[in-house]
């Protein structure tokens, strides 16, 4: 067992990690397909019609998993800073590095999907309710992490700078899934729980399930591309690095 562990552990070093990312990244982009074409099609042609919002509610599938990976990956973030942060690892800070931007995306488009489905529903595009607010403080600490980590020169020091922002802001993580249930608020409650069946079709959740899976492979697929150039670029004085960029004459 402790062989087993030591094992993974040598995969924390990028020169490890590099080439295991490489083998990865195919088969997370596979699944991604997989999900999303079956995800998509179940939305938007298999699921019914909703009695009370038409057809105007199918941009759940994928307004819903961009707002569960929104919050996922900030935690996965910060997971990752604060093992940088504690440990002062190379690739903690890089893994959070390379989580952000794809958190960020998250984050827009769980707004803008808000936003589509609010105007005709609600008849606005945008209130301060405590849901929509808490969920744009969250795309600004995204957008706060990449400006911070891009305004420090010293990629090691730049880590431990976001670090601390990455553990400050998630606070607002159980504030965006309690907003609901703290407030009064405009957003309708959560549509799936552990705690009790769902309050949609069986063909509505699937189809929602799928898409979160295809948004979660995604996620991973493009955050590991990212992790690589990531790698290349911090670690390319080191010596495997050169060997593997060195061009070959012909």
């Amino acid at each position: 067992m402790n062989n087993r562990i030591i094992n993974w552990f040598k995969f924390a070093s990028p020169q490890t990690f590099y080439p295991l990312a490489g083998k990865l990244i195919p088969w997370f982009w596979a699944l991604t397909a997989v999900f999303g074409l079956a995800g998509l099609y179940i939305g938007f042609f298999v699921a019914p019609t909703d009695a009370q919002q038409g057809e105007g509610y199918r941009i759940i599938f994928v307004h819903v998993p961009a707002s569960w990976m929104s919050m996922f990956i900030y935690l996965v973030m910060a997971f990752w800073a604060a093992l940088g942060l504690g440990f002062n690892t190379r690739l903690s800070g890089m893994m959070a590095s390379a989580l952000a931007p794809t958190g960020a995306l998250m984050a827009f488009l769980s707004l803008w999907t808000g936003a589509l489905w609010g105007k005709p529903m609600w008849g606005t595009w945008w209130v301060w309710d405590a849901r929509l607010t808490s969920e744009l403080i969250l795309f600004f600490l995204y957008i706060g992490f990449i400006a911070l980590q891009s305004a420090i020169d010293d990629p090691r020091r730049a880590d431990k700078a976001g670090a601390v922002l990455a553990l400050v802001g998630v606070v607002n993580i159980p504030i965006i899934y309690f907003s609901v249930k703290w407030w009064n608020t405009l957003h309708q409650g959560a549509s799936v729980s552990l705690t009790r069946s769902p309050s949609m079709a069986q063909t509505m959740l699937w189809g929602m399930l799928l898409m979160a899976l295809a948004f979660w492979m995604y996620s991973i697929a493009v955050s590991l591309t990212r992790v690589r150039a990531i790698i290349l670029e911090r670690e390319r004085h080191a010596g495997w690095v050169e060997e593997l960029t060195e061009v070959k004459p012909s």
